[in-house]
């Protein structure tokens, strides 16, 4: 099967998504260019991490103008996998693809560390390898990974399960001391209702080999070649 990641100017996790796929799952990766249309070869897509655009306006708010993007859309209506890392995530916001925006991190500073994060539905496509309570180690980094949606959303979100990761301590407790950066009900993660498009902040492909310290991340790949795999791609 084969990975399409949709490389943005300014995006800079492009290649560590490349690696992960290729190098550690062993499945073909592809980068596709933001100019191009062309995504029918690809079973799943990827946007990667990065400052896509400089972040200028607000983050994703360029990019989701990008000329691929209507072909991400189409991707995902038509039931295929798209995973949204840190700026993918904003971006896939902004393209209206999942409910909700971002906000500067409550502390107005750039955060990077590892976080633990709890599972809240582990039968999505992205985490079917995973149960449901399960703690993860991820990095995060990013300065606006501050999750906000009004008050419908959030509750259509918990009713459909859409809320996939939260932010926890590692004994898997979900707290305002365990959240990094003020997300609403320590968000880190959702997905859209039919739950063939994910956004998450942290970084699940710097945390999917145990040379860079990590592994759980492993899992979140894992679960998409599983799915896929079983829907015959």
């Amino acid at each position: 099967m084969k990975f399409g990641i949709v490389v943005f100017p300014g995006s800079n996790c492009d290649a560590d998504c490349f690696h992960v796929i290729q190098q550690v799952m062993g499945h073909e990766a592809r980068y596709i260019w933001h100019k191009e249309a062309r995504l029918s070869d690809c079973d799943a897509l990827i946007l990667p991490g990065g400052f896509s655009y400089g972040d200028y306006l607000r983050t994703g708010a360029i990019a989701r103008f990008s000329p691929v993007m209507p072909q991400v859309v189409e991707f995902a209506a038509q039931g295929g996998l798209v995973l949204g890392i840190c700026n993918g995530f904003q971006i896939l916001l902004e393209a209206g693809l999942l409910p909700g925006a971002m906000l500067r991190n409550r502390s107005l500073q750039f955060i990077c560390k590892p976080v633990h994060l709890k599972v809240k539905n582990s039968v999505t496509p992205f985490t079917r390898k995973l149960w449901d309570g399960q703690v993860l180690q991820v990095p995060i980094a990013h300065g606006e990974g501050n999750y906000y949606c009004d008050e419908n959303t959030l509750q259509e979100l918990k009713q459909n399960q859409q809320i996939v990761f939260t932010y926890c301590s590692p004994e898997g407790e979900e707290s305002d001391a365990a959240n990094p950066n003020g997300a609403l009900a320590n968000i880190a993660g959702i997905t859209n209702q039919a739950g063939n498009v994910l956004g998450m902040m942290p970084h699940p492909e710097r945390c999917s080999e145990s040379i860079v310290g990590g592994i759980d991340g492993y899992l979140i790949f894992a679960s998409m070649i599983s799915w896929l795999e079983e829907a015959g791609r």
